[in-house]
């Protein structure tokens, strides 16, 4: 438990912290003394010493001498033990060596959920304190304990008061709650020295949330919003409620009716979808996540809908400024008639959803594939619609474009794509993507119906049934940890089971999602560290296709493997009869194909057979998260693109943080950076993951100007995305001529 051998360590010795700080790193530690002996003063190194420490290090740290970072890193851990120590009254360097007391005291104060001694006994608990291993923490670098203590670590009274390896014992020992059998510690502890070794990595609202009273851990969610006040102000609440428990929301928009429309027969009444979205916007701002950052909701509107040209302009500088948004996240749901006609420079026609209902009786946005492209065209020629209005697809792909590169944003949404390859095609449609474009799966919208107000209870309406807000939970796989397929399959199990074991364990901010949650039992395992996999076999991103194909078909095979076996431990998913599951279509593949096209091809087909046979637990199963700032906690590259920059400084409100990849140093020339790509390059690898993720990718791209690029090269890229059955792009970087800057806007739900 505590780390004996520095129990007796003085912190005002200088070479004692030095020496103890940069133990086993290629660092030349008389640099620093000399540094700060040189720069500061005897009295504020001996009271402020960590600190000067910690910042010399950091200034210290090159491309060329990146074990610099670790240093600061284990700088600023002395001053969380000597904080976590002081707050908690003991004395010794490091750990408490009570970890069941610390439990007890954290109770006791309110920080932590006291039901944990409902769930193991004391003995269990003093078993389980055996597994903390401070030693886990020296493998942090800079960035990544900065953010565990500026954002996950629970504080008490403005101090510290966990340290990281109680944090992740706490949440291993959550995370195992679920499990049956004489074996529970045992998985309990394979789940925390894969969470404390950096081998998987958990979603943000997973790592604050999983051991305080009542917690969302759900990283994503996604509503609908029917044609009606009672809906729009119902779904403002949700977006609250979501935001207030640390969650990202999607919020589709497409059902409400456009500018213009009547409202109880008064003709152009309508404001549009505009009004309601500054609404949501405020509501983000408003409602933070716990205090840890900022609200973050995307909105998303068909691209046929007849308010999409301002909806566009939400975040432009131009234009009238009443009419802006600049706190949400704009996502355009596309479908491939759209794209035929930008790439056939035909017409494309826009219309008021409220309209075709009056008409048709149907609801256009529920539509999709074949039966949206035989309406759309019935529409077109439906010439009594006044809404109706004609506009070229190409002008309309134009001012996406120009949006994206001022703003980064709309997101775009293929929705034809992502609805082929959903597995729950009978019971359901994906209408939209989350916050970060990689999370989705079958929504629709909570039925509110009017009800008079009643002042001793305070109600406008009341909730009927049948809403499903889609609902996921997130984890990563770190690959920069993956040395062989052993690596690969144990870290594959043991992430299906964690996140199964979480839709149990989470409490939902919505009704809907709780519905969601056990109707479909959708989880994400995503991957992080894509780069560094590579770059340690000595392989270069562009160079890597096939590798990156069979990689992810392993992780697909794992995934599903396991989520089978769980269906014959725990139980299938409510709604599996008749999915594409049930019917042995695997990520949109059916039988032929794996036999045509799989290496793995036996394994599959009996897989399909069993899947048959025992069903699966859970309905969606992989999707892979931006991971911005998580991927700083586990040391690697974010998600499966290229890293920016092999090395940067990091300037923020909280100081700089030295960022590079962790095999820099040996591995320099295999690292490829992301702003010297030919995008088309990066999509063909994305494209081969794609086929292995049955949810989205967060597919950021970017855009270097200064290569010469030119507005054909980016619809190119994007038109290729498309071609190639990626289901999103997520930002569009770009870098601005004579600039090395980028528009780098982080993710704030998912993953992180």
């Amino acid at each position: 438990m505590e780390n004996r051998e520095e129990s007796n360590f003085n912190s005002n010795n200088l070479d004692v912290a030095i020496k103890w700080a940069t133990r086993d790193l290629d660092v030349n530690s008389d640099i620093l003394k000399d540094r700060v002996e040189s720069m500061y003063k005897a009295d504020m190194i001996n009271n402020e010493m960590e600190k000067v420490l910690m910042s010399s290090s950091v200034e210290l740290t090159t491309a060329q001498e990146p074990d610099w970072r670790l240093a600061a890193s284990r700088f600023l851990l002395m001053e969380l033990y000597k904080q976590a120590g002081k707050h908690r009254g003991y004395s010794s360097f490091g750990y408490s060596g009570d970890y069941v007391g610390f439990l007890r005291e954290a109770c006791d104060r309110g920080l932590y959920d006291c039901s944990i001694f409902d769930q193991y006994t004391q003995e269990e608990l003093q078993k389980a304190s055996g597994f903390l291993n401070p030693s886990y923490d020296l493998g942090f670098d800079f960035a990544g304990m900065s953010m565990m203590a500026h954002r996950y670590l629970v504080m008490d009274k403005g101090s510290v008061y966990e340290l990281p390896q109680e944090a992740f014992l706490t949440v291993a020992l959550w995370l195992g709650a679920i499990e049956k059998g004489p074996n529970r510690l045992e998985k309990v502890n394979d789940i925390y020295k894969a969470i404390a070794n950096r081998e998987i990595s958990l979603a943000t609202p997973m790592l604050i949330n999983l051991r305080r009273k009542q917690g969302n851990l759900s990283s994503c969610f996604i509503t609908a919003v029917d044609d009606s006040l009672e809906s729009i102000l119902y779904n403002v609440r949700c977006v609250g409620m979501i935001s207030k428990n640390g969650g990202g929301a999607g919020v589709n928009l497409t059902r409400i009716r456009a500018s213009g429309s009547e409202i109880a027969k008064s003709p152009g009444a309508s404001g549009g979808v505009i009004p309601w979205i500054k609404i949501i916007n405020d509501t983000a701002v408003a409602v933070n996540q716990q205090g840890k950052r900022a609200g973050a909701v995307t909105v998303a509107l068909d691209i046929w809908h007849a308010d999409i040209e301002h909806f566009l302009e939400l975040q432009t500088e131009n234009g009238d400024q009443r009419a802006k948004a600049y706190d949400i996240f704009p996502q355009v749901v596309i479908p491939d008639k759209f794209m035929e006609r930008v790439t056939e420079d035909g017409d494309w026609h826009l219309f008021d959803p409220y309209e075709i209902r009056q008409k048709y009786g149907v609801e256009f946005a529920e539509y999709w594939g074949e039966k949206f492209d035989s309406f759309y065209e019935q529409l077109e020629q439906d010439n009594t619609l006044q809404s109706k209005r004609c506009i070229k697809a190409k002008s309309l792909m134009k001012q996406i474009m120009k949006t994206t590169v001022e703003t980064g944003m709309p997101y775009m949404f293929f929705k034809d794509t992502a609805n082929r390859t959903n597995p729950n095609q009978h019971d359901g449609f994906i209408g939209s993507g989350n916050l970060c474009q990689e999370s989705f799966s079958n929504f629709r919208p909570m039925k509110v119906e009017k009800q008079g107000l009643k002042e001793d209870e305070g109600r406008i309406y009341q909730e009927a049934s049948g809403g499903l807000a889609h609902t996921c939970n997130l984890i990563s796989l770190n690959l920069s940890q993956v040395r062989n397929d052993d690596d690969l399959q144990k870290a594959c199990e043991l992430a299906v089971r964690m996140l199964d074991n979480t839709i149990d364990l989470t409490t939902t901010p919505i009704g809907e999602s709780k519905l969601h949650n056990s109707r479909y039992r959708t989880i994400g395992v995503g991957a992080m560290g894509l780069a560094d996999y590579l770059a340690y076999r000595e392989l270069k991103y562009t160079e890597a296709g096939a590798e990156v194909d069979e990689l992810f078909e392993k992780v697909a095979y794992y995934c599903v493997e396991t989520s089978k076996e769980l269906a014959k431990e725990r139980g299938r998913y409510p709604v599996f009869e008749g999915s594409e599951w049930d019917k042995g279509n695997f990520f949109g593949k059916d039988k032929e194909w794996f036999k045509k096209h799989s290496k793995m091809s036996g394994k599959w087909l009996k897989l399909i057979d069993e899947v048959k046979e025992h069903g699966i637990r859970n309905s969606q199963i992989i999707s892979i998260a931006p991971n911005t700032s998580s991927s700083l906690v586990q040391g690697c590259t974010a998600s499966i693109l290229p890293t920016y920059s092999k090395f940067h400084i990091d300037k923020n409100a909280k100081g700089s943080m030295p960022v590079c990849p962790p095999f820099l140093k040996d591995k320099f020339w295999f690292y490829q950076e992301y702003k010297h790509l030919e995008q088309r390059e990066v999509v063909e690898v994305v494209s081969r993951i794609q086929k292995w993720v049955d949810q989205g990718i967060s597919f950021e791209m970017v855009f270097n100007l200064n290569s010469g690029l030119t507005a054909k090269d980016m619809f190119g890229a994007i038109l290729e995305a498309w071609q190639k059955k990626c289901k999103t792009i997520y930002y569009i970087r770009t870098i601005q001529k004579d600039s090395a800057s980028i528009d780098k806007r982080e993710c704030v739900s998912c993953a992180g």
